[in-house]
């Protein structure tokens, strides 16, 4: 049905006579805000309300309980915690009856929820008309389609729905050997069609696959196999540890969790392109502040896919044509963006994976985003991914950057990591011209790399060097009111000079500065970066003691269809 919960359901409690409501717990920061007001409704017209936890292994609030209170900050942590909430629940059976609907009448009227902002403008190449009615355009209650959302046709391969999920699940247990010695980061970045890992994520997500059945499916071939198993982390269920750990981090910390400022446990880093905050909610406005023109350029290139350096670009288009990277493929670009190059705020890149990853979480997104950024969960700051030496160790003739970046596709494998060193005599033959600043996008053009790696890597070490040496959090009070700036060199990286920072910390928007929509004035930015299972050690890792609260309110343009929410301070 279409229509804020907030709004419908009062109606459907009355209209058929509901006396029950049923509903998974979902420990999203709005997510929150939206289910208490959905219970305030509930218990006014004498309805029920049951809740019950089924997104993760174990309930996320219990498993902060167990830590102490705080949030999970580590796998040995979670591990450490888990046990005490209980044993992870096997899945109950599928029923094998669906009661009858009963009436389904529908005589009232919709409530249209809020359009604006309209966060997938840019995307949308027609009117958006899947709100018409409340049982759809057509009355028959569907899940909207691409065409009624106004989008076109998908371009992912990529498919839903449980029985696509099942039949995967089923060939992925049918080979116990794989099964039972799975470690992800012995896994390829570079493959596709087939890739290397399971591809399930997006059925995590989208709830066509439950947690809970892919967990014992996969520890019951474990129990019963027997050579040497791989345990968690980088096992197969070691990756659903890292992602209760994400959750239970985001249920302790509410709203903060997925921001900077205000945010105890996150590292502050004087990144470009930082995010505006509204100090009167402690909430990051949607917009951010283009202290470094060349920073917002070098975004936007990284964005689509024009960095001139094929493998960052070739990983780039694949998530923004198919939803999905392999996740040292994530950590790429990942740390590109951040510590390793851009120096550019994670939240930036948190935003484009949340609006093309098809097994995006806000959790995971914003927890990995951190991890790989520094700033929380990981401390190893000066472990970067080379885009020329760390595809080189997996991918030696470059299959993956031709079928992404087919200008390259061409090129001599000596040269397909660094097509500027090609001689023109080599350009010339593979029908390819390295030239340009990425902006323009003719036929047989690659740009040029959009800066010198080395160079740009000292420069990042050296600035996130600085920053740990000040040892600053988010909600430190030199960082809300602007005088960490005192901290550190006028010349350091960032935006550490002026009134660039002041402006960026006010809530009013300056007419350079773009909404989180991202460079290019259209789009509106998940899995996520996806679940970091390396099994580096986790010394530093856990970052600052101590809980936070859960924060005021959501985020500006985050379901608009909880427009309704009336907020509160917790």
């Amino acid at each position: 049905m279409r229509e804020a919960p907030q709004t419908l359901l009062p109606k459907l409690f009355k209209a058929w006579k509901i006396t029950h409501l049923v509903f998974e717990n979902d420990t999203d920061a709005y997510a929150r805000d939206r289910d208490s007001e959905v219970m305030k409704l509930a218990r006014e017209a004498g309805v029920e309300v049951i809740v019950h936890s089924g997104r993760t292994l174990w309930n996320s609030d219990q498993l902060v309980e167990k830590n102490h209170g705080k949030p999970t900050m580590s796998i040995s942590q979670v591990q450490a915690a888990g046990p005490k909430v209980g044993s992870i629940p096997r899945p109950i059976p599928a029923p094998k009856s669906i009661p009858d609907p009963g009436d389904s009448t529908l005589d009232f009227e919709q409530e249209q929820p809020e359009t604006d902002p309209d966060f997938n403008s840019g995307s949308r190449k027609r009117e958006d008309n899947s709100y018409q009615k409340i049982s759809g355009p057509n009355g028959d209650f569907a899940v909207p389609t691409l065409d009624e959302l106004g989008f076109s046709e998908a371009t992912s391969p990529h498919r839903g729905g449980e029985a696509i999920a099942l039949d995967m699940l089923d060939k992925i247990i049918s080979n116990e050997k794989y099964t039972a010695t799975f470690e992800k980061p012995k896994t390829a970045p570079t493959a596709f069609d087939p890739q290397a890992t399971t591809l399930l994520s997006p059925h995590l997500h989208f709830g066509s696959l439950s947690i809970r059945e892919f967990y014992w499916r996969v520890q019951d071939v474990v129990d019963n196999y027997s050579g040497n198993a791989s345990q968690p982390p980088v096992s197969l269920t070691g990756q659903l540890l890292f992602r209760d750990m994400y959750f239970a981090a985001q249920a302790s910390l509410g709203y903060s969790f997925g921001q900077t400022l205000y945010n105890s446990h996150c590292r502050f880093i004087p990144w470009h392109l930082p995010s505006k905050v509204d100090h009167k909610t402690k909430l990051v406005t949607g917009e951010y502040h283009i202290d470094s023109p060349v920073a917002e350029e070098w975004f936007r290139r990284w964005k689509h896919g024009r960095t001139g350096f094929p493998w960052i670009d070739a990983l780039m288009r694949q998530l923004r044509q198919e939803g999905w990277i392999h996740h040292l493929g994530r950590h790429a670009v990942a740390c590109f963006l951040t510590r390793g190059g851009c120096y550019i705020s994670w939240e930036r890149g948190a935003e484009v994976f949340e609006e093309w990853l098809l097994d995006h979480e806000t959790a995971c997104n914003t927890g990995n985003w951190q991890w790989l950024s520094c700033t929380a969960f990981y401390a190893q700051f000066f472990r970067c991914y080379s885009p020329v030496a760390f595809p080189q160790k997996w991918d030696k003739e470059g299959a993956f950057v031709r079928r992404y970046v087919p200008e390259l596709k061409g090129l001599d494998k000596k040269y397909i990591y660094e097509p500027w060193k090609a001689p023109i005599a080599d350009q010339n033959k593979a029908g390819v011209r390295i030239q340009g600043d990425g902006k323009e996008e003719e036929e047989g053009m690659y740009p040029k790399p959009m800066f010198e790696f080395g160079e740009r890597r000292t420069i990042c070490l050296d600035g996130m060097k600085k920053a740990y040496q000040v040892g600053l959090y988010g909600d430190d009070p030199k960082v809300i009111d602007g005088s960490w700036r005192e901290l550190f060199d006028d010349s350091a990286e960032g935006p550490t000079e002026g009134k660039s920072f002041d402006d960026a910390m006010t809530h009013e928007a300056d007419e350079d500065e773009k909404v989180q929509n991202g460079p290019d004035g259209g789009d509106e930015s998940d899995g996520a970066v996806e679940e970091d299972e390396s099994g580096a050690k986790e010394k530093g890792g856990e970052t600052k003691d101590g809980d936070a609260g859960r924060g005021t309110k959501r985020k500006v343009g985050q379901a608009t269809l909880d427009k309704h929410i009336k907020k509160s301070k917790k």
